[in-house]
């Protein structure tokens, strides 16, 4: 479980194989700073430390998309220990653009069949 004090937030998004989940995100303190916490499942997901519990909790994001988590939004349940329910908003994560193909030689030869339209 998080320390007392700190701040907690539910996590939810799809995962790797596009399954709905909502999980907490719990914080840990060291006299360095703060880390994000995500148990699920088989996987638990922990950040470096960083100075402030929002820096851990962004590079938590930036962690779980990179490893093909969509659709991730958080919504902060507790703040300085303090049980808030559910009167937060919301936060959303945009996805990261997907890198476009490299494109070889036999997509190059199939575009010049491709149908145009008057916009091309």
């Amino acid at each position: 479980m998080g320390q007392p004090g700190l701040d907690k937030h539910q996590l939810a998004g799809l995962d790797v194989r596009e399954r709905g989940f909502s999980r907490p995100i719990e914080f840990a303190q060291t006299e360095e700073g703060y880390r994000a916490i995500l148990r699920y499942e088989t996987t638990r997901v922990e950040t470096d430390l960083h100075p402030t519990q929002d820096e851990a909790l962004h590079l938590l994001i930036q962690l779980l998309h990179a490893h093909g988590y969509r659709q991730l939004r958080t919504q902060m349940s507790f703040r300085g220990g303090v049980y808030l329910g559910s009167q937060e908003i919301w936060v959303e994560y945009p996805d990261p653009r997907p890198e476009p193909e490299p494109e070889g030689f036999l997509t190059r030869v199939m575009n010049w069949f491709r149908p145009r339209t008057i916009n091309e």
